[in-house]
């Protein structure tokens, strides 16, 4: 193996959480490395729907604009479907946004990858890392990792981030201890439909499952469809495709519009874990996105939260480079996020245990929207700052 390389950062992922921390990063000009175990513009398991905190975000990094070019619908109207009634929102222009967009991760990702790179990043593909590096005192120090032509590097850094998804390598090795630990769990089937007729996002409840219609690239849909783990586990887990039309049928009810319409031959699916929220630093290290916080994809909120998180971490280690001591610095980025995040985890959790029926979903929802808000007024408040 040859000699460490060093840097400033060391990100572990490079999807939309690790991707969009190494951007802030290397725009305040430290030599950011990002190791990445998958393929360049590779897919994965998504729902695709950002909300307003991910888009505004989007639009204060100057990249929402590519996103729109791209051909990613803009979405103007959410409509929610509680059994037999419906009730539309209008979006309203505010924090420089006035739509929504749910782009493809094959998009999203390489947009975000590509504007790190431009602001200075190294960014590598294809690296499995394989070991927190530490000193004697416990600090961790970087990463080591191999190539797949089986080649080892370690990389130094003094500070390593883990933006590796929610069954974290680096979140597992340094020890990050669970601090809240949901109890709802959704497993999620979807896939693409064409010749939808859906121009807004759509979400759908019944007592039991839940349903949603996301207009997304390539003029296709993203249709899903949720019910508890362990109920999806018993009654669909055998035959995916046939567990999916069954359910979807339950959860859109009379919704007519998917009748004579082919099918997708491909399916995504999730088989559901319970949300958590973990210690997001220590010496030497931190965690953001799925590695730190995990909320059930029922919420289709992970992307943004992602994004927030970018964006929380990278001012934490912008007062460290003025000076703040890391200590104090990286206890903040986690107690804000703890702040802004526990009212939206407490009612997504809630949403995600399947409690609810068609009489009382209603209320959840606009508890979730009311913590979503106040989310998007405690990041702007710090951007401003």
């Amino acid at each position: 193996m040859s000699s460490p390389e060093r840097y400033d950062v060391v990100i572990v992922g490079a999807r939309c959480a690790g991707a969009a921390t190494a951007l802030l990063l290397a725009r305040r000009g430290l030599r950011v490395l990002v190791l990445e175990r998958g393929r360049r513009g590779s897919d994965t398991l998504s729902t695709h729907a950002l909300m307003r905190g991910g888009v505004s975000l989007l639009h204060r990094w100057g990249l929402l604009e590519r996103i729109a070019a791209a051909g990613t619908p803009p979405v103007r109207r959410v409509r929610f479907h509680y059994g037999a009634e419906t009730v539309t929102v209008s979006l309203r222009s505010a924090a420089g946004v006035d739509a929504l967009y749910a782009p493809r991760r094959t998009l999203l990702d390489a947009v975000l990858v590509d504007a790190a790179i431009a602001a200075g990043a190294e960014v590598r593909f294809g690296v499995t890392v394989t070991e927190v590096l530490q000193n004697a005192s416990g600090r961790v120090t970087g990463v080591a990792a191999r190539d797949r032509s089986g080649a080892g590097l370690r990389a130094e850094s003094w500070l390593t981030v883990g933006a590796d998804g929610a069954r974290s390598l680096i979140a597992r090795q340094v020890g990050a201890r669970t601090l809240r630990a949901g109890t709802g769990a959704s497993a999620i089937v979807y896939g693409y439909w064409s010749g939808l007729d859906v121009t807004g996002y759509e979400w759908f409840y019944r007592r039991g499952c839940a349903g949603g219609m996301i207009p997304t690239n390539g003029d296709e849909v993203c249709v899903f469809t949720g019910t508890p783990a362990g109920r999806f586990e018993r009654e669909f887990g055998r035959d995916l495709r046939a567990g999916y039309l069954r359910l979807l049928a339950e959860a859109t009810g009379r919704d007519g519009r998917l009748a004579g319409l082919e099918p997708p031959r491909r399916l995504r699916s999730f088989p559901g874990r319970p949300g958590f929220m973990r210690e997001a630093w220590g010496a030497g290290w931190a965690l953001t996105g799925d590695s730190g916080y995990f909320l059930d994809p029922l919420s289709s909120h992970g992307m943004t939260d992602s994004l927030r998180d970018a964006q929380l971490l990278a001012r934490a280690v912008g007062t460290m480079l003025h000076g703040t001591p890391e200590d104090e610095a990286l206890a903040g980025y986690q107690a804000v996020r703890d702040a802004v995040a526990e009212p939206v985890f407490a009612a997504a959790d809630r949403i995600a245990g399947y409690s609810w029926d068609e009489s009382t979903i209603g209320g959840l929802l606009r508890e979730m929207s009311s913590a979503m808000s106040g989310e998007i007024e405690a990041v702007s408040r710090l951007g401003a700052r």
